[in-house]
């Protein structure tokens, strides 16, 4: 089995924080988002390679990181456009990567994005017992989110009913941007793509597969995170640190009020603050400060200020006297 790691989006919402930096590279805890990722699949001996499917704006950070990681199955496979509306779609760059890496062997898809509490192993035990396209699912719990989304209808775990960002969805259970493609089915990329099918999500691919053919769910309770706002990233270190915060021994942290999920990276300065659900990034000095549900970007001063919801760009200076 091959694996892919989509990792071409540009996360816009999230800028200034991901102006330069691929936003799977956001870290939770000890680990970033991607990390969770290749984890699992360096764990899977099923798992012979996995390709991270990237853009070219991204594609250097990238290789730099696969190179200083301790993770052996990683290979960087780049998408031909650097920006976004250059994009041909998810489907169209998973069509252009199989062909260009010579993929003949089972497929499992994982957004790298995507924060989940599963192994990734338990969803391929389901989908080599069911030797059919598969995906994971997920209840949101809520109708508006899951307009958003691939909605998925289910008699026991077959797919019978799927829709793509419906505007009235019927129920909460959605795709989670998982899947897993059977070696025979990998020519059907290209079939889908030829009849002038939507190139954009993974979700109408899999749609038009139920509707040709047998589509299961493996359904998951926990937790996931699709990690594309500033609100879903602080929710996703929410999550993993539970209640607790995660100072990096090498930060300096003084005369200040933590209160609950608060991460503050290295080398970092906190002194005379208040920070709740906030995340602080390398080199970044917090003096005098109230830090609510906020990002600050590394090496940034922020002194004598009240932030609630903010998002601050690397190497800015906001103080007031």
């Amino acid at each position: 089995m091959k694996a892919v790691v989509l990792a071409g989006g540009y996360a816009t919402r999230m800028w200034p924080i991901t102006k330069y930096r691929p936003k799977m590279f956001l870290p939770v805890g000890e680990q970033t988002v991607i990390d969770t990722i290749f984890e699992d699949l360096e764990a899977d001996d099923r798992v012979s390679e996995v390709f991270v499917s990237t853009n070219e704006r991204f594609a250097d950070s990238f290789e730099n990181y696969i190179a200083e990681s301790s993770f052996e199955k990683p290979t960087l496979s780049v998408e031909d456009t650097s920006e976004e509306d250059e994009k041909f779609g998810v489907v169209g760059a998973l069509a252009q990567l199989i062909d260009r890496e010579g993929v003949e062997e089972d497929l499992v898809v994982i957004a790298g994005d995507n924060l989940i509490s599963f192994d990734v192993a338990d969803f391929v035990d389901f989908f080599y017992d069911k030797n059919e396209p598969c995906l994971a699912a997920y209840d949101v719990k809520d109708l508006e989110r899951a307009k958003s989304y691939g909605l998925v209808e289910l008699d026991g775990d077959r797919v019978v009913n799927f829709q793509e960002k419906p505007d009235n969805p019927k129920s909460t259970l959605v795709s989670i941007a998982c899947y897993a493609i059977p070696a025979d089915d990998l020519p059907k990329f290209d079939e889908y793509l030829a009849s002038d099918n939507n190139p954009d999500e993974p979700g109408w691919f899999m749609q038009w597969l139920q509707q040709n053919g047998d589509v299961f769910a493996y359904t998951f309770d926990g937790a996931w995170f699709d990690i594309g706002t500033p609100q879903s990233y602080l929710d996703a270190v929410a999550w993993y640190l539970g209640g607790e915060n995660f100072i990096h021994e090498s930060a300096t942290v003084t005369d200040t009020e933590l209160g609950t999920n608060v991460h503050i990276m290295k080398d970092a300065v906190v002194e005379g603050s208040s920070l709740e659900e906030s995340v602080v990034f390398p080199g970044a000095t917090i003096r005098n400060a109230e830090l609510k549900q906020s990002i600050v970007d590394e090496e940034t001063l922020i002194e004598n200020l009240d932030l609630s919801n903010a998002l601050i760009g690397a190497h800015s200076r906001l103080t007031q006297e």
